[in-house]
């Protein structure tokens, strides 16, 4: 006469393996991040960079600027929006202040919709 064993729960024995996958999948995206690098765009005379600033004012155009210093040898990804406005500091794109002194390369940008990709 045989006696079966009760079932014991192992808990989160049985879980360990999804936790490792996706914690694994996790470093791998973000050592795709940390090495992703902009390339330094050209760097733009006051007067250019002025021409583009006024054209986005009359045309409402969002732009993308790209800023004059790096972080570990690496630029920043550009900073993005509309502009807002401007004053004796720099000018703002969206709630973002970009000082007039930081800005290396100006250019027009529009945000591509997830069904156009």
């Amino acid at each position: 006469m045989s006696v079966l064993k009760p079932y014991e729960d192992r808990k989160k024995l049985k879980w360990i393996g999804f936790f490792l996958s996706e914690h694994t999948a996790d470093i791998v995206r973000i050592d795709k991040e940390l090495k992703y690098t902009c390339p330094a765009k050209p760097e733009m005379a006051e007067e250019e960079i002025n021409e583009f600033l006024q054209a986005a004012i009359t045309k409402s155009k969002n732009l993308a600027i790209q800023l004059n210093y790096t972080v570990d040898n690496k630029f920043m990804p550009d900073v993005t929006g509309t502009l807002k406005g401007y004053d004796d500091l720099g000018i703002y794109l969206d709630d973002t202040l970009v000082h007039y002194d930081e800005i290396r390369n100006v250019d027009y940008y529009s945000e591509l919709k997830w069904f156009d990709v």
